[in-house]
This record gives structure tokens, C-alpha cells and sequence, in this order.
């Protein structure tokens, strides 16, 4: 079964920092480009950062760009996200996702899969 388990979030204040894991397990992580997004209460998801399978390349949203860093170990099945100058627009459920595979088909249950999410929260 593909399970991905977000964890590390937390209530923080404005300026502060958070890090951010996704335990994946039930599909090669090490093949996969992985991604954050995030969904405020009462919004959309709005798409956070990008990692590639082998962590070589990175992209972000205009709006956490510089703040935050994606990073992966792949020896651990793991995704991080660093996120650092903390603002209260930051505040959301962040959660982690695999859609797409290098050089291969994605296995079966990895595009359907989602975690719980954790919660940020920023504020004094």
C-alpha cells in the first residue's frame, strides 16, 4: 500500500522556522519527483515546491522562494521541506505527493495517494 505520513508541523511565530518530513513507503521513492502543497482552511491547494528523484533540482512558488528548502534522502524513503521566515500566509495543512516517475510507469496506488497532512500555524 503507498503511504505517504507528513509530519513536523506545529504553531510557530511569525519569523520562525519548521521542518517538515513525508515518510513514504509502498513504491520506489528514489524514482519519483516529489512535491509539496498546501491548503489553507476554507482554500484550494496551492502547489509549495518540487523536488527532483535525485534532489539535483529544485523549484518553488514565487511566494516561499528563498524562505523555504526542499530536500530529500532518498536511503530513508523521506521528503523535507525547511521552511524558515515563517509568515502568517503560510498558515495550512502541508502535504507531500508523488504524480510522475523517471523512465518508467508509475506504479499502481502512487497517484491516488495522499497523507493526512500537517498543520502549520503561524501567529503571535
Amino acid at each position: 500500500e503507498v503511504q505517504l505520513v507528513e509530519s513536523g508541523g506545529g504553531l510557530v511565530q511569525p519569523g520562525g522556522s519548521l521542518r517538515l518530513s513525508c515518510a513514504a513507503s509502498g513504491f520506489t521513492f528514489s524514482t519519483y519527483p516529489m512535491s509539496w502543497v498546501r491548503q489553507a482552511p476554507g482554500k484550494g491547494l496551492e502547489w509549495v515546491s518540487t523536488i527532483n528523484s535525485g534532489g539535483s533540482s529544485t523549484n518553488y512558488a514565487d511566494s516561499v522562494k528563498g524562505r523555504f528548502t526542499i530536500s530529500r534522502d532518498n536511503a530513508k524513503n523521506t521528503l523535507y521541506l525547511q521552511m524558515n521566515s515563517l509568515k502568517p500566509e503560510d498558515t495550512a495543512v502541508y502535504l507531500c505527493y508523488a504524480r510522475t516517475r523517471d523512465g518508467v510507469a508509475v506504479e499502481s496506488g502512487v497517484s491516488d495517494a495522499w497523507g493526512q497532512g500537517t498543520l502549520v500555524t503561524v501567529s503571535s
